[in-house]
């Protein structure tokens, strides 16, 4: 890349992109502000970050402040290649009509028509629906906009971008089929017994969320624990009520908790600090409503496993 070399700027708003996916997947907020310091960081500094990536190894980007391994990992890949495969991902993960956005020309409003009027979530579906007139049928888009659709897609959808997205495809269909390791329902449920117990006697500290958050208060109680698994030794864990649309939409902020887990082995360092993204997972705990369960905390996606627990318990 030495003729057209990556700029700070674009560097930065990378990481400031894959700081947006995480927090709209309500990610660890300590993952999030580690992409966001990053991306301060290159976009305020004085030498080429992309001249740093392309010496050898890691070592010369991780002299920059708030650069660890795995962002200076990330910004070597998209400097060497022009992409970043975690961007993307995420990307594949996000909101269909987010998706959809990423054309131009194409809002929030229009996206939306998209995808309740035809059912479309991703950029090949769109592609095709703007050749074989479904698009020309949906309210807002004339001739004129339906060929500016096609002309953008005929170059964000080249033979390169779409053998990125099949790999993509593929390494999350196979990351969903793996079985991961992950703690037992009884150490999560006893994470979540000990944040909301604590929470309620006012013992966590508070952070303050960017997302429903008007008033701009520390509100949230964030716990960080430790614990021995009996199934894969010692993990950590980061808990915190959800604070989620759906959460405040049906009140349920001081019930729903989002628990965050990693083995204790992986990375190191402070949570504060590390940029793992791709080392943790999450659960949500929550007091079931219906069934057999009612009244118990379970976890969600495991309830059978619960439903054990409790009968064993």
């Amino acid at each position: 890349m030495a003729k057209d070399r990556v700029t700070n700027q674009q560097i930065a708003d990378l990481l400031e992109s894959i700081a947006e996916y995480l927090a709209e997947r309500e990610a660890n907020p300590f993952r999030v502000r580690a992409y966001r310091m990053g991306a301060r960081t290159v976009r305020c500094a004085e030498e080429s970050v992309a001249e740093l990536a392309e010496r050898d190894g890691t070592a010369p980007l991780q002299r920059l402040p708030n650069i660890g391994e795995g962002l200076s990992a990330i910004i070597r890949e998209y400097v060497q290649s022009g992409h970043s495969t975690l961007q993307e991902q995420l990307a594949a993960e996000a909101s269909p009509e987010r998706t959809l956005m990423q054309v131009p020309g194409i809002g929030q409003t229009l996206a939306s028509h998209i995808v309740q009027e035809l059912a479309i979530e991703t950029l090949p579906a769109l592609e095709a629906a703007a050749h074989d007139g479904r698009l020309a049928a949906v309210d807002g888009f004339g001739p004129r906009r339906v060929a500016a659709v096609q002309k953008s897609l005929a170059g964000m959808l080249s033979p390169a971008a779409w053998r990125r997205q099949r790999a993509v495809e593929r390494r999350q269909d196979q990351a969903d089929d793996a079985n991961k390791s992950e703690p037992t329902v009884a150490t999560l449920l006893a994470v979540d017994a000990e944040y909301r117990q604590r929470a309620a006697a006012d013992e966590l500290q508070r952070i303050t969320p960017r997302r429903f958050n008007p008033e701009n208060k520390a509100w949230l109680p964030i716990l960080h624990t430790t614990r021995k698994d009996n199934n894969d030794g010692e993990w950590r864990f980061t808990a915190l009520f959800s604070n989620t649309a759906r959460a405040h939409e049906l009140q349920k902020t001081d019930d729903w908790v989002v628990i965050y887990y990693r083995p204790q082995e992986i990375g190191s360092g402070t949570d504060e600090n590390r940029d793992d993204a791709d080392a943790e997972e999450q659960s949500t705990v929550v007091t079931e409503t219906q069934g057999p369960l009612r009244g118990r905390r379970v976890v969600r996606g495991r309830e059978a496993e619960c439903r054990s627990y409790y009968e064993t318990e």
